[in-house]
Order: C-alpha cells, then structure tokens, then sequence
C-alpha cells in the first residue's frame, strides 16, 4: 500500500509498507529543479494507515504496528525516526490518500555528446584559431606555444653588429644562432 500527502512547496512525501519496512520518500519539483530522497526504517507491518501532523518543526509521521507506535520527523529533505512519543497537541492532522504507486519524478537524462574539438572561430575582425593558438584582433596579433628566438643585434663572442637573419659573424665567424 502506497499513501501520499502534500506537505506545501512542491513536495510530496509518499509512504510505503513492504513487510516490516518502511519507505519515506519526499519528492520536490519546483522550475527547473527536481529533488527525491528516501529513507527506509524497520517498523513492522502496519495495522492501520499511517497519519501525518504539522508541527512547528516540520512533519511528523505515526505509524501504528502490532509492537507500538513509531514517529518519524519530516524536516525538509530530513527526515528521522524519533526516539520519544512526541506532543502533538497543537498538531494539525493532515489529508493523506491512497496511490497505485510512487511516480518517478526524476526523468531520464541521455549523456550530454562530446564537444568536439574547436577550429577557428571569426566574429567580426576578431578570429582565433586552436592548432597553433592564436588570436587576431584589428591589428593586434597574439600566438601560443611558439618561442621565436631572438634574433643578436651583436655578436657575442666579438661585439661587431649582426643583421637579424645572420647565422654566423661576418667580422670573426662566430656562430649566431
């Protein structure tokens, strides 16, 4: 037997009775989110339908059993089997009705594709490429991952001024690069 209560806020706590078990499940949905918890507690078979009370602090649930009664505390997605009979004087019983079963809130998800990898991307005067990194924008030019060497303006082993594209020296031969 399956029993369902609305506790407010788009949450629903449902209550499930296999043998001398227990199943709480609270389930919110609210846009864009969806959240489920439960929790099972060895109760024993139940005699009776189980009843739900508003407290101040939340919901608490009797469940009523061949041993006794048990009560379990609802808090938001909290929920604990209490280790006293609680006061529920100021309590206000709450409907609960019977389901066929707990409706899977949660929808299936498919696994997002792989990205695939990014070629060059042009928006406007600005583009950018991947494989070599770099990026141009107007007349502004940056790359990655290549280290150009710099190029001596002056030989070291003489001194004597050297062009940018020289390998060797021309005043002693010394190589340059």
């Amino acid at each position: 037997m399956v029993y369902a209560c609305e506790l407010g806020n788009s949450q629903t706590v449902y209550l499930n009775n296999q043998g001398n078990q227990t199943t709480i499940t609270v389930a919110s949905v609210g846009v864009g989110q969806q959240q489920q918890s439960s929790t099972s507690f060895l109760t024993g078979q139940w005699l009776s339908p189980p009843q739900l009370y508003r407290t101040g602090n939340g919901v608490i649930l009797k469940i009523t059993t061949a041993t006794g009664e048990s009560y379990i505390q609802l808090q938001g997605n909290n929920i604990s089997l209490m280790g006293r009979t609680p006061g529920l004087g100021n309590a206000q019983q709450m409907q609960i009705h019977q389901v066929t079963n707990i409706p899977n809130t949660m929808p299936s998800m498919q696994p997002m594709e792989p990205m695939q990898p990014m070629q060059a991307i042009k928006m406007g005067d600005m583009q950018m490429n991947m494989n070599p990194m770099e990026m141009r924008m107007g007349n502004m030019q940056m790359k990655m991952g290549e280290h150009p060497q710099p190029s001596p303006q002056f030989c070291s082993q003489c001194g004597a001024k050297v062009q940018g594209g020289d390998r060797f020296c021309s005043s002693c031969g010394h190589r340059l690069i």
